[in-house]
């Protein structure tokens, strides 16, 4: 299967930067939109994590801690490892790049809400959605979407508590929009696996609005992955590993 986007990105010599990453994984797209937000070129190299299973030396060597998982951010070759770290790591050390991706140092508690915000995505949204994915009931896979869809519900609360900010950083995207809008393609590809639209504007109608604003942005939109692609990637991960075959829906527009 062909990989989408994974083409490398121009790099300046002196930034120093390579981002080791998988297409479809949405923790490799927090990354790619931390940095490209920022503006800090970086050199991009598509791992072939599925076919033979052969992960690069230099990916194994950069993340033994976690049999080699993507993403990691080499930095004049020292390796960050984890998507929410590595987010970190580019607004701390790229500190005149705007935007700010974490509030201001002079106000702790909006960076711990941010932190906080940031890693309920993948304490609560990744838990409630991955049975979408690997389900192996339409049943299963529909009670899921549901669960999804009032975690999502949290973070309709999160904007509507901000006076319906246009993003949960403010006025620019910051790190817990960074940190959900990864997931955003396969939230809408959550509609054509089982017939269930998670972003559901008559539900969460400014997370749904949020995620067309967030999605829309240079340096996010252009990382988009293809819909068709990322359905096809999902039935043949399935076959995989071996889970019954599930037909999909109408995949939405």
């Amino acid at each position: 299967m062909a990989a989408a986007g994974a083409e490398a990105s121009c790099v300046r010599e002196e930034e120093g930067l390579t981002l080791l990453g998988f297409w479809s994984s949405p923790y490799v797209l927090r990354a790619r939109f931390a940095l490209n937000l920022k503006g800090i070129p970086y050199k991009y190299v598509e791992e072939q994590l599925f076919g033979d299973g052969t992960k690069s030396a230099l990916l194994l060597a950069s993340n033994p801690a976690h049999g080699g998982k993507v993403p990691v951010l080499l930095h004049h070759g020292r390796p960050v490892a984890e998507s929410l770290v590595i987010v970190e790591y580019v607004d701390e050390a790229f500190p005149d790049r705007r935007p700010r991706l974490l509030p201001s140092a002079s106000d702790p508690h909006e960076r711990a809400a941010a932190r906080f915000w940031a890693a309920c995505v993948d304490q609560k949204l990744v838990p409630a959605w991955a049975p979408v994915f690997c389900g192996r009931t339409l049943e299963e896979r529909v009670k899921a979407a549901g669960e999804v869809v009032a975690v999502l519900e949290m973070f309709e609360g999160v904007l509507a508590d901000g006076g319906r900010m246009e993003f949960f950083g403010g006025e620019s995207a910051g790190l817990v929009d960074v940190a959900l809008g990864g997931f955003i393609w396969w939230l809408r590809a959550s509609e054509a696996m089982c017939g269930v639209k998670t972003i559901d504007p008559a539900r969460t109608p400014l997370v749904a609005a949020w995620a067309e604003r967030f999605s829309a942005l240079d340096g996010v939109r252009e990382m988009a992955p293809d819909m068709p692609t990322l359905l096809e990637y999902h039935l043949w991960t399935r076959a995989r590993f071996g889970l019954p075959f599930l037909p999909l829906h109408q995949p939405p527009l």
